[in-house]
C-alpha cells in the first residue's frame, strides 16, 4: 500500500504529557497544566446543567447544520446564520479550508512561527507553502502581501499570532486588505479574540460586508473553556460558506458540544471576569520578567512567550520536574524561549516561584 507522499515524513500532532503521566513519572501528587492556553476557570456553571440535559439523547445523531446554537451565535455576531460554518473545533475549520481551496497547483502564505496547523493540512493538500518570517514577533504583512501570486488562494493571519500574542491592528489591517487581490481567501484566525483588551484591535466582522474573499475563525475551545468538547466557527460572506459547505463532514459536532456552546455563549458575566483576571495576572508576569530582566512579548491573548536565554527544553524540564507543564519554545520556531498559559492566582505564585529558584541556580539574576 502506498499512501500519498504529502504524509511521508510529516510528522503527526504530538501531544504533551498528559497530568496523570507527570505524576507517576516524578512521584508528585499535584501537577499544574500551563501549556495548552486552556481557561484555568473552567467554563461557565451553566454548561454542566447544559450537558446534562443532552445526555438522555446520546444515541441521537447530532443536529448537522447545529441549528439552534447557529442561530444565537448569529444573533451575538450581527450576522445571518447562513453566514457560519461550525467545525470540530476552529482546527478542523482550517481543514476544510484547505480541502475546498488547495491543491498541488496552488500555494498559500503564512506567517513564520504561527499556528501549525495551516502549514500542516497544506502540505497534506500537496499546496506550496510560503512562510514569511515574523518582525519583532509580529506579522510582517508588507511581505506577505509581495509572496501573493496569481496561484494564491489563501492567506493566513492569525490575530493575535500564536504562539507571540501580537496582534495587527485596525490599520495595518485594513490596509492590508485594500491590496490582497480579491481571489485570495484571507482567514483571519482569532482564537483568542475574547481575550484581547487593546483599543486598536480591529472589529472584523463589519468588514464582511466589504470583503467577500475574508473568513474569520473564533472558537469555545480558549476563553469559554470548552476545550474538551472541539467546537469553533467560521463566519464570512453567505456566497463563501455556499461553495465551502460542501467539504464539511455530517454530524461533525456532537450534541454535548452544541449545547455546551450554547450554555457558554449565553453568560457573558463569566467571559468577562475570565478576560479581567486575565489581564490581572498577565501583567504580573510582566513584572516577573522585568524584575528579572527576561524578554518577552506583550500578550493580547492568555498565554506569555519568555526568552530565558537559555535552552527552551530546559527550562520545560526543570518545570516539569517541578510538576509544572508549559510548553516549550523548541517546537515553536523560539529555541530559547517557553510559552506559558496565563493560570489562576495561586498557580501563577506557584509558577514565579519555581521560577525564580531556577533562575538562581542556572545564575541567571
Amino acid at each position: 500500500m502506498k499512501i500519498k507522499n504529502q504524509l511521508q515524513g510529516l510528522p503527526p500532532y504530538q501531544p504533551g504529557k498528559s497530568m496523570e503521566e507527570v505524576k507517576q513519572q516524578y512521584g508528585l501528587t499535584d501537577v499544574i497544566k500551563l501549556a495548552s492556553n486552556e481557561n484555568p476557570y473552567g467554563s461557565s456553571p451553566t454548561v454542566k446543567k447544559a450537558i446534562v440535559q443532552v445526555l438522555d439523547q446520546l444515541e441521537l445523531y447530532p443536529d448537522g447544520y447545529a441549528r439552534i446554537l447557529r442561530k444565537e451565535v448569529a444573533r451575538h455576531l450581527g450576522v445571518k446564520e447562513t453566514q457560519l460554518l461550525f467545525g470540530n473545533g476552529s482546527d478542523e475549520v482550517i481543514q476544510i479550508l484547505c480541502r475546498a481551496f488547495l491543491s498541488a497547483e496552488t500555494n498559500t502564505v503564512m506567517a513564520a512561527p504561527t499556528f501549525p496547523q495551516y502549514r500542516h493540512n497544506a502540505v497534506i493538500e500537496g499546496a506550496e507553502i510560503r512562510e514569511i518570517p515574523l518582525v519583532d514577533g509580529c506579522h510582517d504583512l508588507s511581505s506577505m502581501l509581495a509572496a501573493i501570486d496569481e496561484q494564491t488562494r489563501i492567506v493566513w493571519v492569525c490575530n493575535p499570532n500564536n504562539p507571540t500574542g501580537t496582534y495587527v491592528d485596525e490599520q495595518q489591517l485594513s490596509a492590508f486588505l485594500q491590496q490582497v487581490p480579491k481571489h485570495v481567501l484571507v482567514v483571519l484566525d482569532e482564537a483568542y479574540y475574547e481575550y484581547v483588551t487593546a483599543e486598536d484591535y480591529p472589529e472584523t466582522v463589519p468588514l464582511l460586508n466589504e470583503y467577500h474573499n475574508l473568513m474569520i475563525l473564533r472558537t469555545f475551545s480558549k476563553a469559554y473553556g470548552l476545550a474538551s468538547l472541539r467546537i469553533g466557527y467560521g463566519v464570512a460572506n453567505e456566497a463563501l460558506i455556499q461553495q465551502v459547505e460542501p467539504a464539511r463532514e455530517p454530524f461533525n459536532t456532537s450534541s454535548v458540544a452544541q449545547a455546551a456552546a450554547l450554555a457558554a455563549l449565553s453568560d457573558q458575566t463569566f467571559i468577562q471576569q475570565c478576560v479581567s483576571k486575565n489581564k490581572q495576572e498577565l501583567e504580573k508576569f510582566y513584572r516577573f520578567c522585568q524584575e528579572h530582566r527576561l524578554s518577552y512579548y506583550p500578550s493580547e491573548t492568555n498565554f506569555i512567550l519568555i526568552d530565558f536565554g537559555i535552552e527552551g527544553n530546559r527550562v520545560f524540564q526543570y518545570l516539569l520536574e517541578k510538576g509544572m507543564i508549559v510548553r516549550s519554545g523548541n517546537a515553536l520556531g523560539f529555541p530559547t524561549s517557553v510559552r506559558i498559559t496565563i493560570g489562576s492566582e495561586e498557580q501563577n505564585q506557584k509558577l514565579f516561584q519555581v521560577l525564580g529558584q531556577m533562575l538562581k541556580e542556572t545564575q541567571l539574576v
